[in-house]
């Protein structure tokens, strides 16, 4: 069986999966068998070079046709037009994956995962840094009470690619479009980990009190004089509890100098504790109970999570590989009618607490979700 893949969008995210699914076949032979079958868009000519260069057999400028007719739909748009294809798709019987986060708002969010639960088939939100080996190892501990009592959890997201209040606005920049800033954008990612990590222990997120600040109100438009208003946050911090009384923190700023794409996790129990950095993402410091201190382990082994699959011990892996492991979990699943993890419903769970924390700042309250 060969699975037909059409798929939404052809930039960052296209190229990423569309790289992914070329890596399947070599590294997973025991991966469903696909074929790039077409590539949607709007700009015919943009399409038309895209779907050459990323390798799809045709191109199609209106998702509307192709939907009903491909075996998996992907959707990588920006966050606007997450929910209308993916509704259209599910609807028609289509498992979908769509990226993070799951939508602009959380009414569309509850939209999404209602369609996606009332069709059966595979919906997988687009949380690749779950299958991170290390952070796959630490959950192990975690799930396996190598950590105690679990009671503080600490996230943050670091990036500075809008430190120059020069730099152009983006839908990125749209509330319309994007729904929020670093909140969703990054903070997305930080909640969803929190959830995997420490939802069989810790329990829900229960409660939250936010946030958000935009520092550059409006930024230049690209090849004009103009400039548009920046309607969502540049940074975002929150509180947030735990169903077992863990206490955490989660941070985000797209505007964090120095900063390129600094995702750190670190979490405390009564007998151990993890940290985790995204830009060293096959190390994990972990301290277990009777240690002096962290000890720094490197997560390439042949029996930690998926590393069989690439090099020999000490070779690493890329933030690249993420993604092939995100789509060979997301396609068994279709191709054998499983559940797949993380689902629309994860989504909607982390849209949640995005939408308690910017409650929360426009009250000035804590917010029980």
């Amino acid at each position: 069986m060969t699975l037909d893949i059409g798929m939404l969008g052809y930039r960052f995210m296209g190229k990423a999966h569309a790289n992914a699914l070329d890596r399947l076949p070599m590294f997973f032979p025991e991966a469903p068998a696909v074929n790039k079958d077409v590539l949607v868009g709007r700009d015919e000519d943009a399409l038309t070079e895209a779907a050459d260069r990323l390798g799809f057999d045709r191109i199609a400028t209106d998702w509307q046709d192709i939907v009903d007719e491909v075996d998996v739909f992907y959707n990588l748009g920006p966050n606007h037009v997450h929910a209308e294809p993916s509704i259209a798709a599910l609807e028609a019987g289509t498992p979908t994956f769509c990226e993070k986060p799951l939508a602009p708002t959380l009414d569309t969010a509850e939209e999404m995962a209602q369609a996606a639960a009332d069709a059966g088939v595979p919906a997988g939100a687009a949380f690749n840094y779950r299958f991170v080996p290390a952070i796959q190892y630490a959950k192990g501990l975690i799930d396996d009470g190598e950590l105690g009592e679990i009671r503080h959890f600490r996230g943050q997201y670091l990036q500075d690619w809008l430190v120059d209040p020069a730099a152009p606005w983006s839908w990125r920049n749209d509330a319309e479009m994007a729904g929020s800033g670093a909140l969703g954008d990054l903070g997305s990612h930080t909640v969803d980990l929190a959830r995997f990590l420490l939802g069989d222990t810790a329990g829900e997120i229960t409660d939250v009190s936010g946030h958000l600040r935009t520092f550059t109100e409006e930024r230049p438009v690209e090849g004009s004089d103009e400039t548009r208003p920046v309607t969502v946050d540049d940074a975002y911090s929150a509180q947030i509890a735990f169903e077992n009384g863990a206490m955490g923190t989660l941070e985000a700023s797209r505007v964090a100098n120095g900063h390129k794409n600094a995702h750190t996790i670190e979490i405390e129990g009564s007998k151990g504790a993890i940290k985790f950095d995204l830009e060293r993402l096959n190390e994990l410091e972990v301290l277990t109970e009777g240690d002096r201190g962290f000890q720094q382990v490197l997560i390439t082994d042949e029996d930690d999570p998926y590393v069989d699959h690439w090099w020999p011990p000490g070779h690493v892996i890329g933030w690249e590989h993420t993604f092939v492991h995100e789509n060979f979990e997301f396609l068994t699943a279709v191709a054998e009618g499983g559940e797949q993890e993380p689902s629309f419903a994860d989504g909607l769970a982390a849209q949640r607490v995005l939408d308690a924390i910017e409650r929360s700042d426009e009250r000035g309250e804590r917010v029980n979700l």
